[in-house]
């Protein structure tokens, strides 16, 4: 086995995509990943990169400028048969890289890219998968104030971090509440343009009629009351960061409008025929499920890829409950100058409630809770009506610690749960979570704890083998 601190003899692998900030992507994970990476931007350019070789691994995108990616694969075929090849692809061409299984593919990896998914098909194909995750040593330091104890957390933060080093777009998803501008803000601080503006457009915020204008700018004259001339955002966030809170509110002309500038950076102020070059990055934010709405026709589909070079899906409160009492906390000493203190009971209340809004509804609760306490003992009747009603009671007992057995019974339960659904879904991941009501991502890691237990989670034991 090659020893995956050995950085000479790690596996090469060869990125080809035409898109710059992908390409940066793929390049810094993987060599962040200790893995000898080249990128290139074009199939031409990957067929004399293979001539001069060696390489373990190609990693190429479908859809490019030149000849695509499955033509590449074809030429590449001829003279490398067995070079493993992971093709990235988008929703319209799954039909196409499905068919490139035939002309010697070795898998393909749907838009947006999950870099858990990427590394696992990369240390697969390279025979690193029995070196384990390996890790990334960015040395990024959390943002002042933000709290991120929990596992999904953290992992949320490490990719932030990867990405950030790329110049990739990024649409953050999940629900309300959740703190996806809390990402965007990380992602901005830890990239190299955190000298220069970080611009926030809440496109559910501004009027329809409006917005053009808040984001190309205008010219004088250019509408009735356009009394001066008016700079746009994208022109204010020069060499820096644009973020579009809640992007799905976009109407379908302005996705038009903007998927140009996604393009080649290209805006027009209004009333005004002068080309003016941009040079902004965007970052985009939604709770709404932007695939379903490309299907339903209220989303373009050019522009959602465009935008989601790389999905960060940010996790609800509920899937990571170890964040929620040091949330609590910062939240209650904001609110109370430090003085408020919770008792045990309310701390039990807040691990068991749901908070389907997430943050915000805990930051408005623990608000309430500083100004009713009066800097004092924070007690239940202090939470809102609706927190104290879905627990059940007004006021509940005070829970004794569980016992090491009680919690050994519930591990085993939860283990059994997870083990039988994966079965049942003839271990698929995504089909798996969606049964257990939890995210793919908390999916993963409780199968990543059950898989150093020694659990067969991937399905490699027969049906007749003992667990």
């Amino acid at each position: 086995m090659t020893n995956p601190t050995d950085k000479a003899a790690m596996p090469r692998i060869l990125i080809v995509d035409d898109d710059e900030g992908q390409r940066s992507l793929f390049d810094s994970f993987l060599s962040g990943q200790g893995f000898r990476t080249r990128v290139v931007a074009s199939g031409e350019e990957a067929l004399e990169a293979l001539k001069q070789g060696p390489f373990d691994m190609m990693v190429s995108d479908v859809r490019m400028t030149g000849i695509s990616g499955l033509e590449t694969l074809r030429r590449a075929r001829i003279d490398h048969p067995t070079l493993p090849v992971l093709l990235i692809t988008a929703y319209a061409d799954i039909r196409g890289a499905v068919d490139a299984m035939r002309d010697g593919a070795l898998d393909y990896l749907a838009k947006p890219i999950d870099l858990d998914q990427l590394l696992s098909a990369v240390q697969q194909a390279t025979g690193m998968a029995k070196a384990g995750p390996m890790k990334f040593d960015g040395d990024q330091k959390l943002p002042d104030g933000v709290i991120a104890v929990s596992p999904l957390m953290q992992a949320v933060f490490r990719d932030a971090a990867l990405v950030a080093a790329s110049g990739s777009r990024v649409l953050i998803t999940g629900e309300s509440g959740v703190g996806k501008e809390i990402i965007a803000d990380a992602i901005h601080g830890w990239s190299s343009r955190a000298a220069r503006p970080l611009v926030k457009i809440s496109c559910a915020a501004i009027a329809e009629n409006l917005l053009e204008s808040e984001l190309f700018g205008h010219e004088k004259g250019a509408f009735p009351g356009a009394a001066s001339q008016r700079i746009g955002r994208f022109e204010e966030a020069g060499g820096g960061t644009i973020f579009f809170d809640e992007v799905g509110d976009l109407s379908l002309q302005l996705q038009a409008k903007l998927l140009r500038v996604t393009q080649d950076g290209k805006i027009h102020r209004m009333g005004s025929n002068r080309e003016i070059q941009t040079d902004v990055r965007i970052l985009a934010a939604t709770s709404r499920n932007l695939a379903e709405d490309v299907k339903l026709g209220r989303f373009r589909e050019d522009f959602f890829y465009r935008l989601n070079v790389i999905e960060l899906g940010v996790p609800p409160l509920r899937e990571r409950r170890e964040d929620i009492l040091p949330l609590a906390e910062k939240f209650i000493a904001e609110f109370s100058q430090g003085r408020s203190r919770f008792s045990a009971a309310v701390a039990a209340v807040l691990l068991g409630y749901q908070w389907p809004g997430n943050i915000r509804e805990l930051r408005n609760a623990m608000e309430r809770a500083a100004l009713l306490s009066g800097g004092e003992l924070v007690m239940p009747k202090h939470l809102t009506q609706r927190i104290r009603a879905a627990m059940g009671e007004q006021a509940p007992a005070v829970q004794a610690p569980a016992e090491a057995a009680d919690v050994e019974r519930l591990d085993a339960m939860e283990r059994q749960a997870i083990l039988q659904t994966l079965r049942k879904h003839a271990f698929n991941r995504t089909d798996s979570a969606k049964a257990l009501g939890i995210s793919r991502r908390a999916l993963q890691y409780k199968l990543q704890r059950l898989r150093d237990l020694g659990c067969d989670v991937d399905g490699r034991i027969s049906s007749g083998a003992a667990e």
